[in-house]
């Protein structure tokens, strides 16, 4: 008996230890048993404080009388399938005849306090059925992404939601995408995670960076063409709608529109070509977009020109395979004339840390407006955490994991050989030297001790 009671001290303080130090390993070792038995336990009871239940139809009320039977008890929703996942529980449930999607959704906070969870959040997967998804602890606190991700053509992971699941850059579903962010909010990160995760597969990278370099040029090896200044940035905007008008001409050249061709193979985007004759994909990198858009010159042409490119690659680059992810600290009317039609033009939005109301609502005040008091309330002590959402009014809480610029740059040059050859960015490629032997060690050693 004493032996029980010293292992079972020790269980306890093994438990207590991890769920301090390593939350992740408490929950797969204790956790996730504890709570899948805490929420079926109180199940009923608590979808009855939290006024999911229905009362019981007629044809029962009437049976139990008829069969002096006492009165039934309310229904909650019906659960269709309980996983456990590796950061909490996923729950399926169906609605009863009269419930809403939204009642659960207005019901999570109550959820998450009745089941002792660190957090709930709920979406309608079909008519009558709600998807619940409960953290157990906080996923955003140290980010560690799963072994394995759903990853496809133009399709990568780059962050975690606050539910645990992985927040995906899609660029066939959500082409273009606007990223603001304050002075060390960890916008930077979120663009090397972007870079990591698109340097293996066949697609063309662009950068404009018109910090001199300082963000995107270490990454050089894997990018087709840079620019670190506002005039070569013109001239690379002009020369990818020159490279965006070639490749709509040879769409039209491969439409193949006769009487046996299938409405299906029909080509009216780069992904309808056959893939022998399809043109790399590219994606365009801007950051801090507001040393592109400002000048000190009431008529800049070189502005106009700039802001004239985006717009257009914005609206037409499309299905001709370029997508844009323009970053910056404020992107707003302030930025002189076109900014707010680009900004239109952006579906995805992303916003890490703001200094300002006015800066969330330049990133959802037109498409989610709750995200925005969202987005002012990240503290600072959190670089990475973001709120993203798109122009379906839909946003979650994200935080990417820390990639140093050393990982991004041997990412980039592990794979330097899948840059493609794309003729009219050949001007704009980067100019890399040879690695030189160095003569001298950098640090010089002390001497030898006689």
């Amino acid at each position: 008996m004493t032996w029980l009671i010293v292992a079972l001290v020790l269980v306890a303080a093994a438990a207590g230890l991890l769920r301090w130090r390593r939350p992740a390993w408490y929950w797969l070792t204790f956790g996730v048993a504890l709570a899948t038995l805490r929420v079926l336990a109180r199940y009923a009871s608590v979808m009855e404080a939290c006024g999911l239940t229905v009362p019981p139809s007629r044809w029962r009320l009437r049976l139990a009388r008829l069969t002096n039977r006492p009165v039934p008890e309310s229904r909650p929703p019906r659960i269709l399938r309980l996983r456990p996942t590796r950061t909490g529980l996923v729950l399926r449930l169906k609605l009863r005849p009269g419930q809403d999607a939204f009642d659960v959704a207005a019901s999570c906070d109550r959820l998450r306090h009745s089941f002792g969870m660190y957090g709930v959040t709920s979406r309608e997967l079909r008519s009558g059925v709600v998807e619940v998804r409960m953290t157990g602890y906080d996923v955003l606190k140290r980010v560690q992404m799963p072994a394995r991700t759903d990853t496809a053509p133009m399709r990568v992971p780059v962050a975690l939601r606050e539910d645990g699941a992985v927040h995906y850059r899609d660029y066939r579903a959500v082409p273009h995408a606007l990223t603001i962010g304050a002075t060390e909010s960890g916008k930077s990160v979120y663009q090397r995670n972007l870079v990591a995760a698109l340097a293996p597969q066949r697609v063309a990278l662009v950068g404009i960076d018109c910090k001199q370099g300082v963000e995107l040029f270490p990454l050089a090896r894997r990018f087709s063409a840079l620019a670190d200044n506002p005039d070569t940035a013109a001239e690379l905007l002009d020369a990818l709608v020159s490279h965006m008008e070639e490749v709509y001409q040879l769409i039209r050249a491969e439409q193949r529109i006769t009487a046996d061709v299938p409405d299906a193979e029909i080509a009216a985007d780069i992904w309808d070509l056959p893939a022998e004759v399809r043109p790399v994909p590219v994606v365009v990198l801007v950051d801090e977009v507001a040393e592109l858009a400002l000048s000190t010159k009431k008529n800049d042409p070189r502005r106009d020109q700039i802001v004239k490119a985006l717009v257009r690659l914005a609206q037409l680059g499309r299905a001709a395979g370029i997508y844009l992810e323009v970053c910056g600290q404020r992107f707003g009317s302030e930025l002189g004339d076109g900014i707010t039609m680009l900004r239109a033009q952006l579906t995805g939005r992303t916003a890490h840390r703001v200094n300002d109301e006015t800066s969330a609502k330049m990133a959802f005040g037109d498409i989610a407006p709750d995200a925005v008091l969202a987005a002012i309330q990240i503290p600072t002590d959190t670089p990475g955490v973001a709120i993203t959402g798109d122009s379906s009014g839909g946003w979650a809480r994200i935080r990417a994991p820390h990639t140093s610029l050393r990982q991004a740059v041997n990412t980039c040059n592990r794979h330097a050989d899948l840059v493609p050859d794309l003729p009219a960015l050949a001007p704009f490629r980067p100019a890399l030297d040879a690695p030189k032997p160095v003569a001298a060690p950098a640090v010089e050693s002390a001497p030898a001790a006689a």
